[in-house]
């Protein structure tokens, strides 16, 4: 089959799934429930901003789904990251491991606690972290002192590490928490795009220290921007909630801080559109599932080109739906992304991998084929909650 056929072959395989429209985005955001009666309360009542009920309401909606003790709401995912980073011990000149294959969120969230993105690799399973692959690399290069693991090539702390559930699909948590524990690391959870997915039956978020989770208007809920830290300890909560309120410490008028805080937290209206969102996240669960599995079936039989799945381990939440280029595929990664987007059908590349942009060109990092490899074989397909066919169901 000549490259042009195959072309066309992919874009009629995925006009069968998807609806005719002149054009399909990536992912949009559905409000089909009481997002509208919401937003009015805030504002015919006149709580917009900081300060409302639908804030501690969200948080504890959202805790009770994730099933940990406690979930505080802030403005982005960056900034929930870079606080879970924060409340953990992260310091300045410290290196925190993240994978490359990752938003640059991931690794910006690190040097805003004035440490050191230290690339890592990632598995061909999961697009996520390689726990075994780590830990062969840190048998090389990190030496445990006194409860605390070093960099023997630059001297610096290694803090933590921050697996991230690419596109909804969990890491291998287990091994890597075997690694944490062998080498005295802070798991910090970048879960920003995994809101409804589970490993081993348990969801997302609840294995590290703390989690960051994403609420921007492409995830599978959204509260416009926003993001919450979530974690099982209690006191590790309140300090999260008191750094992201600018250090305040409560009075009825006084204005007194005592520490360097964030004006992080997350605006009465947006936590109100986000309880409507949860209200419905288990039907968004079930649709985007329903979506993956026609694109499965889709390209069941399509030499060259398939669909990326979910491991025996986990049930994804398929946010971003995810084709993988084969080495028998006959045109490039960009001949395709070109094809799919002329025909209306928007589709983008991976992330630029972190340890090749300019401003992280020079981090410490292991050995990243698989992240390169993988870097030019993905391209992620539309993945809304209303494009499967009995969306209205």
């Amino acid at each position: 089959m000549m490259s042009e056929e195959k072309l066309t072959l992919i874009v009629e395989k995925l006009k069968e799934v998807l609806p005719e429209k002149e054009f399909i985005p990536l992912h949009e955001p559905s409000f089909m429930g009481n997002e509208w009666k919401y937003l009015k309360d805030c504002v015919d009542t006149g709580w917009v901003s900081s300060a409302g009920k639908y804030v501690e309401l969200f948080e504890q909606k959202l805790a009770d789904f994730i099933g940990v003790k406690r979930a505080v709401a802030v403005v982005n995912g960056t900034a929930a990251l870079h606080i879970a980073l924060k409340i953990v011990g992260v310091m300045p000149n410290d290196e925190v491991l993240i994978p490359s294959l990752t938003f640059v969120a991931t690794g910006n969230a690190v040097v805003y606690c004035g440490a050191t993105p230290h690339f890592v690799d990632v598995e061909e399973r999961t697009l996520g972290l390689d726990p075994n692959k780590l830990n062969e690399y840190l048998d090389e290069i990190a030496d445990v002192k006194n409860g605390e693991c070093y960099n023997k090539i630059t001297g610096r702390r290694i803090k933590a590490v921050v697996p991230m559930h690419t596109f909804g699909h969990p890491v291998d948590i287990d091994p890597l928490i075997e690694v944490c524990k062998k080498y005295h690391l802070k798991l910090v959870e970048d879960a920003a795009e995994s809101l409804g997915s589970y490993y081993k039956g348990k969801h997302t978020g609840n294995f590290g220290i703390a989690s960051a989770f994403s609420f921007n208007g492409n995830k599978i809920i959204t509260t416009g921007g926003g993001g919450a830290i979530v974690t099982n300890d209690e006191k590790l909560a309140d300090l999260a909630k008191h750094l992201t309120t600018t250090a305040k410490i409560p009075h009825r008028w006084e204005y007194v801080h005592d520490m360097i805080g964030y004006n992080y937290r997350m605006p009465n209206i947006n936590a109100a559109l986000g309880c409507a969102q949860l209200e419905q996240l288990p039907k968004f669960i079930k649709k985007k599932r329903e979506l993956a599995k026609k694109y499965k079936e889709a390209f069941r039989d399509i030499a060259g080109v398939s669909f990326f799945e979910e491991a025996n381990f986990s049930k994804s939440n398929y946010w971003l739906n995810t084709l993988i280029l084969e080495e028998s595929f006959e045109f490039t990664r960009d001949e395709l992304l070109k094809a799919l987007n002329e025909s209306g059908i928007m589709s983008r590349p991976i992330w630029h991998p972190l340890h090749l942009l300019k401003m992280y060109k020079y981090n410490p990092k292991m050995d990243l084929s698989m992240t390169e490899k993988l870097s030019q074989q993905i391209i992620n397909i539309p993945s809304s909650m209303s494009l499967w066919r009995g969306a209205n169901e």
